[in-house]
């Protein structure tokens, strides 16, 4: 792992000091909201979506889906008023360990359990079981039959609140003394607790550099998760699903294949990371789904706390290489009861910014915290400010040079008898992270990526145990592959497929498509001409997301274009969908374009709203990049004198003004030619050195 250098232009600290403007628009940072009764208001909507909300989460965790109903009608209006879109994402319950306990459903619609609060003193014995009682303070009866079975004396246990933030006092340490019975297992309090509310149960894993604990084998989405699933994507469009407790690539798949056949397969998935089994097969995971949530909370629970830093910085530095989104949680705790963060929290936030992340996730915060809108605005305007002192340039640059690596490797299932795993022994690999030395890896019946890719076969919800280490499998061939292949889990490149690139051997070749060839230079020809702006073209938004995946300092304005498709029943009007489903990917400013005969039309039209958007002003330069059926066109442009209109830039002309800058004499604007040259035919060669053969320039 590199250690990212923070750029900062100036060290004088009363510049620093300068009070920022209270700008919380075009934040390239995103912020998701849980719905719940503290923001479920459409006054609360409106005015999160104008602090910068831009996605709105419904956790199936707790709540009837009338309330879920109701949340996502009052979301649709909030739009409707603000103009503004959101992206709408449905957590799921999954695996999930409860306290049953008797609730009431209050004049709003939610589930209540005031007046049930259980006061815990440390020392304290108390009895997690699975029998048919009701709860008591000593006695607590759980949701999952077969809870005994996991534990061991000597494992520890957490009960917390559901979104649970630091400021609660219902958070308990249990250590198991014995299990007796088979459905009774006997714990003592470690810290005093005064637990409310739905109260969620942790089995914390008893290794420190292993996986040992049974897994539960509940299913990964509840009978209530697919009712909700089902019911709610008839009515709405739902851009994402939270996928809790995803262990492996195959939850992601079995996922997608229940998305599939209640039609939302325009749907896109979040692994959510909430185990050490997920770092396990994180390879896997990443590699199916469309992005990564790193839930902390959990997460925090089953790693080391001097490893959870590590932990994260990997993970959110792997996921800006292939160029999928990843979101963190647990940001603003104290927030939930105070109206301003602690310092902790602030660097936090800003700390993550820098790492490279493209969101935050906030829950209790908005869900049931006294001041939602207060945490949406902190958060935003802080991560404004990281991102002005975040270095582009090395991040970059990074990524171009993990991408034009010299290696070579042969293809899967040709590794010479006797010789090392491509996908062993890497410097980038896990096991550093979790204290392991060296990790040798068994046949088990956990599912664990295995080197092809592939997981190893497990019975479908069935109890199983490691008794082994197991080796964390190197990311850095994943890497290079799924930066060559783009961010689509499930749609190749255009003009390259999976089988194909298989049987290559690639030596001292850049690992760029030719569409990521084309991202690359347009950043570095924004940053060559110091442009105000970058204008992308895109009907699925994955073009946008290779743009964004190089972290430009300027925004992204992702044009999508709606169209009309057919399924040989019915005619539909496809874009909202994909320009929503845009709003989780850092930098990018989606907007929906009229569709026009003309493409200049449109950027036309997309300049004089950036404008508009105080964006670009008179004489600022924009880059678009548009694919006019099977070629790829980047175009250098200028904002006119009265900054609603464009002027193109010829190429020949900044052929000209490129020579004259080698002689010193050209302005920086001139600079862009530079980024690309002219083939002896007559095509354009991004500055990558890989030739661009559907590639024009204007």
């Amino acid at each position: 792992m590199k250690t990212k250098a923070h750029f900062f232009p100036d060290l004088n600290l009363g510049t620093i000091l300068e009070p920022a403007v209270h700008d919380t628009r075009h934040s390239a940072t995103k912020v998701v909201a849980t719905i719940g009764p503290s923001c479920q208001s459409v006054d609360m909507l409106v005015k999160l979506l104008e602090d910068g909300m831009s996605a709105a989460r419904v956790d199936l965790t707790w709540g009837p889906i009338e309330y879920h109903r109701r949340s996502l009608d009052n979301l649709q209006e909030a739009m409707r008023r603000t103009r503004k879109l959101c992206a709408i994402m449905l957590d799921t319950l999954g695996r999930e360990v409860m306290i049953r306990r008797p609730f009431r459903i209050d004049d709003d619609g939610w589930p209540t359990q005031a007046g049930q609060e259980i006061e815990v003193k440390a020392g304290q014995r108390l009895t997690l079981t699975t029998r048919d009682l009701d709860c008591t303070s000593t006695e607590l009866p759980v949701t999952y039959p077969r809870f005994a079975d996991m534990a061991e004396p000597g494992d520890d246990i957490y009960l917390g609140r559901y979104l649970v933030s630091g400021a609660d006092t219902a958070s308990l340490y249990l250590k198991v003394e014995d299990v007796v019975g088979g459905t009774d297992v006997i714990c003592t309090a470690q810290n005093g607790a005064l637990l409310d509310g739905l109260l969620t149960v942790f089995h914390v894993e008893r290794s420190s550099d292993s996986l040992e604990n049974m897994q539960n084998d509940q299913p990964l989405l509840s009978d209530y998760d697919k009712e909700c699933l089902a019911s709610l994507g008839q009515t709405y469009e739902i851009d994402f699903v939270s996928l809790s407790y995803t262990r492996s690539s195959e939850d992601v798949l079995e996922a997608r294949e229940f998305l599939d056949s209640v039609g939302l397969g325009a749907t896109k998935i979040f692994a959510k990371l909430e185990s050490r089994q997920s770092l396990l097969n994180f390879k896997g995971t990443l590699n199916a789904a469309d992005g990564v949530i790193i839930s902390r909370g959990n997460l925090g629970l089953d790693c080391l706390p001097e490893k959870m830093a590590l932990i994260q910085k990997s993970l959110i530095q792997t996921c800006n290489l292939v160029g999928k989104p990843v979101l963190i949680t647990r940001v603003m705790d104290t927030m939930a009861v105070t109206p301003r963060p602690t310092r902790a929290e602030a660097t936090d936030v800003a700390n993550a910014v820098l790492d490279g992340v493209d969101g935050f996730l906030l829950g209790q915060e908005t869900l049931r915290g006294g001041y939602p809108r207060e945490a949406v605005q902190t958060i935003t305007l802080i991560s404004k400010q990281a991102e002005k002192v975040f270095d582009h340039h090395y991040h970059f640059d990074h990524l171009m040079d993990t991408a034009q690596e010299e290696d070579v490797w042969d293809p899967p299932g040709t590794t010479p008898p006797g010789a090392a795993s491509p996908l062993e022994g890497s410097s980038g690999d896990l096991q550093t992270l979790d204290g392991a030395n060296s990790l040798a890896t068994e046949p088990t019946q956990l599912t664990l990526a295995t080197g092809n890719g592939h997981a190893a076969a497990q019975p479908k919800r069935s109890m199983h145990r490691t008794h082994s280490s197991e080796s964390f499998s190197s990311l850095t061939l994943a890497v290079k592959a799924m930066t060559r292949f783009g961010p689509s889990s499930r749609i190749g490149l255009d003009g390259m497929n999976h089988s194909d690139s298989a049987q290559q051997l690639y030596q001292g070749s850049p690992y760029l498509s030719k569409i990521d060839s084309i991202a690359s230079s347009a950043v570095r020809a924004a940053d060559k001409v110091k442009a105000s702006l970058i204008v992308v073209y895109t009907h699925t938004g994955r073009t946008a997301q290779l743009v964004a995946k190089y972290r430009p300092p300027m925004p992204i304005l992702t044009l999508v274009v709606p169209r009309l498709v057919s399924d040989s029943l019915h005619w539909r009007l496809e874009g909202r969908h994909n320009a929503r489903q845009c709003m989780l990917t850092r930098g990018l400013l989606p907007i929906l374009a009229t569709p026009s005969p003309s493409g200049d039309a449109i950027l036309d039209e997309a300049v004089a709203c950036a404008a508009r958007m105080g964006i670009v002003h008179p004489q600022d330069h924009v880059v678009a990049v548009q694919r006019v059926h099977a070629d790829y066109c980047v175009k250098i442009i200028s904002v006119d004198a009265g900054g609603c209109a464009i002027e193109a830039m010829p190429f020949d002309k900044l052929q000209e003004e490129s020579r004259r800058s080698i002689r010193g004499g050209a302005s920086d604007a001139a600079a862009a030619a530079a980024v690309f040259k002219l083939a002896p035919n007559g095509e354009v060669e991004g500055e990558d050195g890989a030739f661009v053969k559907t590639a024009s320039f204007k």
